[in-house]
């Protein structure tokens, strides 16, 4: 080890020369060190005090409040207020954000309506688009707009029909066009036009003698009946005298029939004869007093038909659905229809009756008593014949497997398990048919095509897939969802003024779901929408029309105060 040290340790005992620092800077902040040292800065303490602790101060200044605190409950209260605001005007919001299935709809129908697509059953036309428009945004104004430009194109196309002697193509274009439009003068002068158009001198004269000897013969009603032969007669020329009187002739027959049944107490027939007479004559004289006399035979049975509804809602409650004997719900609900036919609440009695019987025949088929279920089933189709539940009941009646013959088994034990027997594989050609059913079904309900075209409607199409395999929930759901599309349908056509189009709506509705409480309030909103036409009708001066619409709204609501209110001011001539 030599006795050679290093220039820089602190243990070294060479000569240090002293260094008073930088003198000019003694009360300021020390300027960095040449040697880049990170700089200090020496409390007021410990640098006029020398090298001693630092004293800490007597007292601690108070520390200033924030100028910024008001900022964050002012930042709160706008939020809340912004948020309110949005809530009150949710639906002004809604509609400036952009509808992108709702605008592909209308501009697809408005391509199609430029392009000649008007009506169709592919989901491409016009009209189709439109009223799909319709179901998205039912107040929306290029919808509506739309349809009616269909309509009107619909009216040029009979035109040119008409023109070129296609009659029975101008009629089904007359027909989409008055479906669209609900009338209008165009549709009124097309319509004596292709009345003409069909009638010639040769063939009037052929249809009166055809009319004469159907008179002769006692048929007054139906297609070949007297009534719509002069009827078809007086389309083509209004003032054959002929013609008027034979009309004349038969609504004298016909109100004959209906005093022999108002005679005999029977409350069918004269309802019967009475819509005969009506939609053949809506202006007959006698129609008043016939309409009055009815009324007295309703309010003589009224009492009889309120016991027989009470009654049968007795049963309903007791679990007395059907079977032998007068005291069941389904015989009450059918002689309270003997008395009143048009009842409302009888028919829905009776559709009441029939989901009753299909929930026991599930509830049975559970059990594995295909014969029972079966015979349930059959009683249900009687009254319900086209219930979406009835079809999905008889599918899973056809998947259901067929009972083991019973054979001497063991009694169980206790890890003993029955597993049910697994349906049937279906074969790749029955799939492939299967999904395509289920799509066509499920297009066929997006067009609106419920229970129409026979063979291609949605209700045909589920059923068909059932047929294939009984147990496809797809199809089961299909169905059941159909009656819900039906009251979607039955509200736009109302809204558009379709009031016949809505009644279809209904009746298919009472179809699907028999006994459905809330057909009821359908009813009454169609009714009165009869009735607003009435009125009207009334105002120009159309007192037939009037009469139609009151028609139609009484066999809707015949007990509704606003029928029986407006029926009286008909008969009274107001």
């Amino acid at each position: 080890m030599n006795g050679r040290r290093e220039p820089h340790d602190p243990h070294a005992g060479g000569r240090t020369e002293p260094t008073l620092g930088d003198l000019d800077h003694l009360d300021g902040p020390p300027k960095p060190s040449r040697d880049d040292l990170p700089s200090m800065t020496i409390e007021p303490d410990r640098r006029r005090g020398g090298g001693g602790a630092p004293q800490r101060p007597s007292h601690q200044e108070p520390r200033k409040p924030s100028r910024r605190g008001w900022l964050l409950p002012l930042f709160l209260l706008l939020v809340v207020a912004g948020l309110t605001l949005a809530w009150l005007n949710q639906d002004k919001l809604r509609s400036m954000v952009p509808h992108t299935e709702l605008n592909d709809v209308l501009t697809r129908g408005e391509t199609a309506l430029r392009e000649g697509r008007l009506s169709g059953n592919d989901g491409s036309s016009a009209r189709e688009l439109f009223e799909a428009a319709r179901a998205l945004e039912p107040d929306n104004d290029r919808a509506r707009d739309g349809l009616r430009q269909v309509g009107q194109a619909e009216v040029s196309k009979a035109d040119a029909a008409l023109q070129a002697g296609q009659v029975d193509q101008a009629d089904q274009d007359l027909q989409v066009a008055r479906e669209l439009l609900g009338g209008g003068a165009d549709v009124d002068r097309l319509t004596q036009a292709i009345a003409k158009a069909r009638v010639s001198s040769a063939q009037t004269d052929t249809l009166v003698t055809q009319a004469q000897q159907a008179f002769a013969a006692g048929k007054f009603t139906g297609a070949d009946g007297a009534g719509a032969l002069y009827q078809r007669v007086l389309a083509g020329d209004p003032g054959n005298a002929v013609a008027a009187h034979g009309l004349d002739q038969v609504g004298g027959a016909l109100a004959a029939q209906i005093h022999k049944a108002l005679d005999a107490n029977d409350a069918a027939a004269v309802a019967s004869g009475i819509d005969q007479l009506a939609q053949l004559l809506p202006n007959y004289g006698e129609l008043p007093a016939l309409r009055a006399a009815q009324a007295q035979i309703r309010e003589q049975d009224h009492g009889d038909v309120d016991a027989a509804l009470k009654q049968g809602e007795n049963a309903l409650r007791e679990g007395r659905f059907a079977g032998d004997g007068d005291d069941t719900a389904l015989a009450h609900f059918k002689q309270a229809l003997q008395l009143d036919p048009d009842n409302a609440q009888a028919k829905a009695g009776l559709g009441q009756v029939a989901q009753a019987l299909i929930v026991q025949a599930n509830a049975v088929l559970d059990g594995g008593d295909k014969a029972q279920a079966a015979a349930l089933l059959d009683q249900a189709a009687a009254l319900a014949p086209k219930s979406a539940d009835l079809a999905a009941a008889r599918a899973r009646l056809g998947a259901a497997p067929a009972a083991a013959p019973a054979q001497p088994i063991a009694a169980p034990t206790a890890d003993d398990s029955v597993t049910p027997a697994a349906p049937a594989a279906l074969s790749p050609q029955q799939s492939a048919q299967l999904a395509s059913l289920l799509q066509r079904a499920e297009n066929a309900a997006g067009r609106g095509d419920i229970m129409l075209p026979p063979g291609n409607s949605a209700y045909d199409l589920y059923r068909s897939a059932l047929a294939i395999d009984g147990n496809n929930d797809t199809a089961r759901k299909g169905l059941q969802e159909l009656p819900s599309m039906e009251v979607s349908q039955f509200n736009q056509a109302l809204a558009n003024g379709q009031l016949v189009k809505a009644g279809e709506h209904l009746a298919d509705l009472s179809d699907l779901a028999p006994g459905d409480a809330g057909q009821d309030q359908l009813r009454q909103r169609l009714s009165n929408a009869w009735l607003d036409q009435a009125e009207q009708d009334l105002a120009r001066g159309d007192r037939g029309g009037a009469m139609q619409a009151v028609d139609h709204a009484r066999k809707l609501t015949p007990e509704l105060p606003r029928v029986q209110e407006f029926g009286a001011r008909l008969q009274g001539g107001s």
